[in-house]
């Protein structure tokens, strides 16, 4: 068995399970059930719209739970701390975003 189970678990009890379609029940990853990467807006690299009040519907995307999501997630890191970094700096210019 792998050393590398961290990267990966399922919840088969959620009501939810499999959220998204067009993965195999057997390779859905339920470790970012809320993605990390929704911050990241337009450079998620996800499959997303944008629907009214600008919210992100991400419905669409499989991103986060297919094999090889961890690794990708891991590689928006600096992006995702870059963006945390900006809104400490200066809370109130970026409050309304």
């Amino acid at each position: 068995m792998s050393e590398d189970r961290f990267k990966f678990f399922q919840n088969k009890q959620c009501e939810y399970f499999p959220c998204h379609k067009g993965i195999k029940a057997e390779e859905f990853n339920c470790l970012f059930c809320f993605c990390p990467l929704y911050p990241l807006g337009e450079k998620c690299g996800g499959n997303f719209k944008y629907i009214e009040n600008d919210v992100k519907d991400c419905s669409g995307c499989t991103l986060p739970h297919r094999p090889g999501a961890y690794e990708f997630v891991c590689s928006k890191w600096d992006e995702i701390k870059e963006l945390a970094a900006a809104n400490r700096k200066d809370p109130e210019e970026n409050k309304d975003k």
